[in-house]
């Protein structure tokens, strides 16, 4: 009975080399991961974990209840022969990742295919291998991940129930019970721990893949963080040199350049010696990665330095883009095309995709200095750096922990991002398009506040019709959570209204946090003011606005008291509209 453990567990090693394998196929990632798989994935499924329990019965070794001798290859079985065998295990955890269509599917595959192979147990084997993959589909669990313990228990459960079956089914009874006494301890344990080790090899390696996608993207971050203020004054010399220098410093590549649509503005690392900054681009590679607008990745020959004996030997050109267009390149050379990995270049995609988000951030800043200078947008359109970081971050803690309220939250950003840009070419919106934009602003501040910010709407349907200049009510909104909220740790309320009255729409916010003095409440909104809490600037100028385009009428009416909250109020002209150009979708 040892000898055959030991043997059994020898076999493993294809169990473990195929489990390796697994994680190298998209399919079964997406199996992994997805809370519910299509119908062609079903299909793959079935197919695959099937024919990995036919590989677990050829790994087995036949044995003879009359000679109680054990033969290596598990084929045409003679009466009194049976198979000690590691067929279970693709079929469990077939049901486990699966579900229960699966794992009955598999086991159907590998059960049939075991009743072919003859032998006194062939029709008992086979029902207890489908049985096995129902039995696992029951312990199958939508948005969680299996736990190991669980694939040990199932595993050694499952051939336990085989070898139950075969001694109420098979016959004789007295080879029946031979066959049980020798192979089933062995056979429980060795499936069991089979089991749990498939899984354990699966969640290691998709695990030490999470950690390097983690860090990479805290690294795109960090660099993102260092680089933003320098981008804020656009793609020039001075910040592409200052952007250069801090990439070469985190990437360690052997040199970084910067070029817009027509010379180098930027070169970092080696290489600088005649790869010289304000000077034309010289390589058609380059010209071609802005034309293509795509990421080039190029040898020492399609280089073409001029200089014998350049160190670069390879590089990846990626396009920066603003609305859309080339505007220059980001260039990352190194030694050899060999250092050039897929982690390498998915780092390089964030990093082009941040920089030209960034330069459309500076677009934004642009607009809102012009429409500044015409008193109509007196909101900027920029995002706060640390409020993107921290939104980000907790999406990136959610990615695993919670994967579809990650997916919400990133739509949230999404919209969120989008129509701030959005206000710096509309002067008005519909007011359902402006809730909207304030429903995903809080949907990011509840996800990073859990258990701490409580939202309430009392909403009037036909009001939402009403135009209105855009960032009206999330910057009311945003101020209540920075201040009115600043020093509480629970128990946040935040109260949005919004209804249609007979010539106009009143909309009012009240939050029961901190407050201000009655002094303070009356200079809100007259001028901005000069404070370690705040200078009140988004209050004033949305108050400004509001002003200029509705008259006083609409003017922001405040009623706040120390430690009781604060109500921002105000009235607009009712205009029943259709939803015009001027929405964003």
């Amino acid at each position: 009975m040892l000898d055959l453990f030991i043997t059994m567990l020898e076999r493993l090693g294809i169990i473990v080399t195929i489990a390796f394998i697994l994680t190298r196929f998209k399919f079964f990632r997406d199996m992994f991961y997805q809370d519910q798989m299509n119908r062609q994935q079903h299909y793959t499924a079935i197919i695959f974990f099937g024919f990995f329990g036919i590989i677990g019965t050829y790994t087995g070794l036949s044995l003879s209840t009359e000679s109680l001798q054990f033969n290596r290859l598990p084929s045409n079985l003679a009466t009194d022969e049976s198979i000690a065998n590691l067929r279970v295990i693709g079929v469990v955890l077939g049901g486990l990742l699966g579900g229960y269509k699966v794992g009955i599917g598999a086991g159907l595959i590998a059960g049939l295919h075991r009743i072919t192979l003859g032998g006194f147990t062939a029709i008992s084997c086979g029902l207890a291998t489908i049985i096995a993959g129902a039995l696992s589909g029951l312990f199958y669990r939508k948005n969680k991940h299996v736990k190991m313990r669980s694939a040990f228990l199932i595993g050694a459960l499952a051939e336990a129930i085989q070898m139950l079956i075969i001694l109420l089914i098979s016959r004789p009874l007295e080879k029946a019970w031979t066959l049980v006494e020798i192979i089933g301890v062995p056979m429980i344990l060795a499936n069991g721990m089979g089991s749990a080790l498939f899984l354990l090899i699966i969640k290691s390696v998709i695990n030490e893949e999470e950690k390097a996608g983690a860090v990479q993207a805290q690294k795109t971050l960090r660099i993102a963080g260092l680089t933003l203020v320098h981008l804020r004054n656009g793609l020039n010399a001075h910040s592409a040199t200052a952007v250069c220098h801090i990439i070469h410093n985190e990437i360690k590549t052997s040199a970084v350049a910067i070029t817009n649509l027509t010379e180098i503005l930027a070169h970092v690392g080696l290489g600088y010696d005649h790869h010289r900054p304000e000077r034309p681009i010289q390589t058609q590679i380059t010209m071609d990665a802005i034309r293509r607008r795509e990421i080039v990745v190029v040898n020492q020959h399609s280089i073409h330095c001029r200089v014998e004996g350049c160190p670069l030997g390879a590089a990846v050109i990626a396009p920066l883009k603003q609305r859309g267009k080339t505007i220059g390149t980001l260039k990352f050379y190194f030694r050899s095309e060999k250092e050039i990995t897929n982690v390498v270049m998915e780092l390089i995609t964030g990093l082009s995709s941040m920089m030209s988000n960034q330069l459309e951030i500076f677009e934004a800043d642009k607009a809102y200095q012009l429409a500044k200078e015409s008193e109509i947008m007196a909101l900027q359109a920029q995002i706060s750096p640390h409020f993107l970081f921290n939104t980000l971050n907790t999406i990136v803690s959610l990615v695993r922990i919670d994967p579809t309220k990650a997916r919400k939250l990133l739509i949230s950003l999404s919209h969120f991002l989008r129509q701030n840009l959005t206000a710096t070419t509309h002067s008005k919106i519909i007011l359902e398009q402006e809730l909207k934009h304030v429903k995903a602003y809080l949907s990011i501040e509840e996800a990073r506040f859990v258990n701490k910010l409580v939202v309430l709407y009392d909403i009037d349907e036909e009001a939402l019709l009403q135009n209105i200049p855009p960032l009206t009510l999330q910057p009311l909104v945003e101020n209540s959570i920075k201040h009115g909220f600043k020093d509480k740790e629970n128990n946040c309320t935040l109260n949005i209204t919004i209804k249609k009255k007979k010539d106009s729409t009143y909309i009012k916010m009240t939050d029961n946090g901190r407050g201000m003095s009655k002094e303070k409440t009356e200079q809100t909104c007259k001028a901005p003011i000069d404070s370690e809490n705040g200078s009140g600037l988004a209050l004033y100028n949305v108050n400004r606005r509001l002003t200029l385009m509705f008259g006083d009428d609409a003017a922001l009416k405040i009623k706040s008291e120390p430690d009781l909250g604060t109500e921002i109020a105000f009235s607009i002209p009712y205009k029943e509209e259709e939803k015009s150009i001027e929405t964003t979708h």
